[in-house]
């Protein structure tokens, strides 16, 4: 319960970016939030050319 809650939580970006040491950091955030999306893809991906396989060997 406590990792939802977390996950859950509202992420206060602008001011992680306001707040950060260096310019890097934005290029970390950047990465971060498109690297789920990223993910997802991929994933969506390999799905779909397993799947395509599998109907052309039938």
């Amino acid at each position: 319960m406590h990792l939802l809650v977390t996950l859950l939580q509202e992420i206060d970006i602008e001011q992680k970016l306001k707040d950060a040491p260096d310019d890097n950091y934005g290029i970390g955030v950047f990465i971060g939030s498109m690297l789920p999306f990223i993910i997802l893809v991929i994933i969506a991906y390999a799905i779909y050319r397993y799947n395509k396989k599998r109907v052309n060997n039938d």
